[in-house]
Order: C-alpha cells, then structure tokens, then sequence
C-alpha cells in the first residue's frame, strides 16, 4: 500500500548538493558516489537523505541541515519570489528554493485541526510557518476574475428535505440530492468533502441544449469584470501567480449531461457530442480571446476530472477523436499569448492520459492521486520533462504519519528533484481530516528540509 522503509532506504542513493551556476546557486540532488554505500548501516532515518554542501554524510537522527547550509553558501543578493521559484520549477529550470505547497485543507479539516493545537486566531499557512520557525511568505495563486460560467445561472432552491437529505436545483440546474449536514451553496465550490447523488441534469436533448446555448454568450455583461485592467501589471511586478481558470470540454460537457448520459452519448451520437464541443471550444477562445494583450497570465488551468481509479472515462482513442483538437486550439492560443504553464487537473488514473495531454502541450497535471494507481516516478522515466507535476504524496500516508509517511515523502521528492525538477510536493487532493494537525506539520517540515527552506 505505502513504499516501505527499504524503499526509504534505497532513496538514500541521492543527495544535495549545490554548485554555482551564472549569477543563480543551483542546487541539485546528484546520485550518490561508492562512499554513501559505506554509511548506509549507520542510517535508519530516511530522513537523513539529504548531507552537507562539503558533501560530508549526514549522521546521528537529529533532522539534516545541509539544505539549509547549502542555500546560505549558494544564495545571491536576489531573492526569489514565489512566483518566480513556482515558474522556475515546474519550467525544469535551476531555482533555489522549491515552493513550500503541502496542500489545502477543507472546512472539515480546518475544524478538527482548530482541536488539535492550530491556533483559532490565524491562518493555518502561517501557523504552518511558525511551527517551522519559518519567516511570513506567500504562496498565493490568483484566479482572474474572468466567468467562463453560465450568466444567467439556475435559481438555488431545495426542492424537498427528507431522511436527513436536500433535494435542490443547484447553480448549474442540475437536480442534486446531498446531506443536510450541508446546504446548496456547498456545491458552488468545493468547501468541504460532500457526496453528492445526481438525479436529473440540463441537457437531456437537442432542445434542452438549445436553451443552454443561450446562458453561455460570449458578450454578456458580467462575463468580463470592469476591474480587470488591475491585473496588466508586469509580471515581474508581482509576487503571486495569476491563473486564467477554465473547464475542459469532457468536465463542462459532463455537467450539462452526467456522465452516464455523456459517455452514452459518445457512442450513439456522436455528431451531437462533436457540436457541444465545438460551440464549448469556440466559446473559450472568444472570452480568452478578450482577455489575451489585457492581462498577462502566468498560467493557464484546465479542470478536466475524467478519470476512475484504473481507466480513464473514455477511451484515449475518444480523447484523440474528440478532445485533441480543443486542446490543441487552445494550447496554441495560450502560448501566443506568451503563457508558457498549461495545467491540467484530473483526478483518477491518467497514465494512459498523459501521452496525448503532452502530445497536445499540456504541460503540467495535478493531483496525481496514488490511490488510483499514479506513481510519478515512473511516469517521469516514461515522459521526462514533457510534463511537469503538482501533488503525488499519498494522502494515507499523511494521515498514517511517522515512518509511513516518512517514506511515502522520501520515495517520491528525492526522486523527482533530482532529475531535473518539474515537481512541487503536494497532497494528491485537498487534505482530508483524518490528516491531524501534528502529522501535517511533521509532513511539512520534511518537504520544507527537502525542498530547501530548513
């Protein structure tokens, strides 16, 4: 289920090591040479992986400093900012320090974490950063305020309460049923864990998809926020990254049709598949359209969850037919603009995905969930620098916390930075409660030594 501790063990075949490189301290984690093998009885600490910048191996079980130790000896007078290590890294460019993102808690987690020692009076990241003895630092990742949504959206109403459930038409007009524990504003954004169980949805035919064209007008006002001028800003004036958010055309074509009706739909109507995804292509590159010489974009992200836990949803030979052709459009028109990240987020097994994401140039998917089967050290033997990563750390592993996730972390970061970079450290989804606050900090430490902050 976990990679044990031999697999730990086996990690301590790399280490830091930094060298001067222009004007920027490159650090970099190098295979071992023989003399690692010498010490490797006296390390039982997976989290020793890392030695000094004099290359002397790291011993004892106090927590590694050499890190630390290189980044002082290596660093310039210019400081990198986040946003300027997060491109740098998932480029596969040299950067100092690999951005601190261990992964967003939700509402339920926040709550138990408040009992289990985080402070009520500050956000968790800054308490995360005094555990650390770490300075304030952001991490902040702007959406722009573009709507690629519907205008007008359905009226949110409960339709029926009953055995401890609401029935309600929510923003999309889908009819939803979910616990009362929650109301329908849960569904608007994804505040906490909730199951949802779907009964009907917009778009159960050709007249259904008519009155649905008419919510989805590039010109309506709203769409394009009279604010937006606040973000042409250079980019190099900022700190933070600006992300232009939008959904994938398999994730908006499900949530006019359900899945169920979608992938039927793929087989039996497949002219009436390819028009929703030609008006849903259309219809981005319009707004982007708008968007594109007022704003540059550090990002671009594509919400496309179209995976179970062993396949994906539809064939990759569907997603050629079909999708490719969006995503090409689109990739083209993005780096026109002068955007050069281009994210995908799906959740599920996407192995047999990947290929023809990068083929397309996507760049960079996340969260590379374990659980469905991602492991992304194999996946970056398979595609190398072709595509970037955000996330892989087995939640469980989190949650199970000391050794476990001791080895969870050194099976992957190690892995990962030391061929080239490409890779920001994260939970593999929004971390669940049953991740305690004491694990989450003990998690972070270890990707804070790794990453180059302790």
């Amino acid at each position: 289920m976990y990679a044990g501790a031999e697999d730990g063990e086996r990690r301590l075949d790399a280490w830091c090591a930094v060298r001067q490189d222009g004007s920027l301290g490159r650090r970099r984690i190098a295979d071992a040479n023989d003399n690692l093998h010498a010490q490797k009885e006296k390390l039982h600490n997976p989290l020793l992986w890392c030695i000094d910048y004099g290359l002397k191996a790291a011993k004892g079980t106090v927590a590694p400093k050499g890190v630390s130790a290189c980044r002082e000896e290596a660093r310039t007078e210019e400081i990198m900012t986040f946003r300027e290590a997060y491109l740098r890294t998932l480029r596969f460019e040299t950067c100092d320090q690999v951005p601190l993102m261990p992964g967003e808690p939700r509402e339920s987690t926040l709550k138990a974490w408040r009992q289990q020692g985080l402070p009520d009076c500050c956000h968790y990241f800054q308490a995360l950063l005094a555990e650390l003895a770490l300075p304030p630092m952001t991490c902040e990742i702007r959406p722009i305020p573009v709507s690629f949504t519907m205008i007008p959206t359905f009226e949110e109403k409960v339709l029926e309460h009953k055995d401890g459930h609401y029935i309600v038409q929510d923003w999309m007009g889908a009819i939803t049923e979910i616990s009362d524990e929650y109301d329908y504003t849960y569904i608007r954004s994804p505040k906490d864990f909730v199951t949802r169980k779907w009964h009907k949805f917009p778009v159960e035919n050709r007249d259904d998809w008519e009155r649905m064209k008419e919510r989805f007008q590039v010109d309506t006002p709203g769409r394009i926020p009279p604010v937006l001028g606040k973000f042409s800003q250079r980019r190099e004036c900022r700190p933070f990254i600006l992300s232009l958010e939008l959904s994938g055309p398999f994730w908006q074509l499900r949530e006019w049709c359900g899945l169920e009706n979608l992938c039927m739909l793929f087989v039996d109507d497949p002219p009436f598949i390819q028009e929703m995804i030609d008006f849903w292509a259309e219809f981005v590159s319009r707004v982007m359209g708008r968007v594109r010489g007022r704003v540059h974009f550090d990002r671009v992200r594509i919400s496309e969850d179209m995976a179970y836990k062993a396949h994906s949803m539809i064939s990759p030979a569907m997603v050629r037919r079909f999708l490719m052709p969006t995503y090409r459009r689109w990739v083209s028109e993005i780096r026109e603009a002068g955007c050069t990240l281009i994210h995908i987020d799906s959740d599920g097994f996407v192995e047999e995905l990947i290929p023809l994401w990068a083929e397309a140039g996507i760049n960079v998917c996340e969260p590379m969930e374990v659980a469905a089967g991602n492991d992304i050290t194999a996946l970056r033997q398979l595609y190398g620098n072709r595509m970037a990563y955000s996330g892989g750390i087995d939640k469980r592993a989190i949650a199970a916390g000391g050794k476990v996730m001791e080895a969870e972390v050194t099976r992957v970061v190690p892995a990962l930075l030391c061929d080239g970079g490409g890779f920001i450290p994260s939970c593999d989804h929004g971390v669940p409660p049953d991740i305690s606050w004491p694990n989450y900090v003990a998690y972070s430490r270890l990707l804070a030594q790794l990453c180059g902050w302790l």
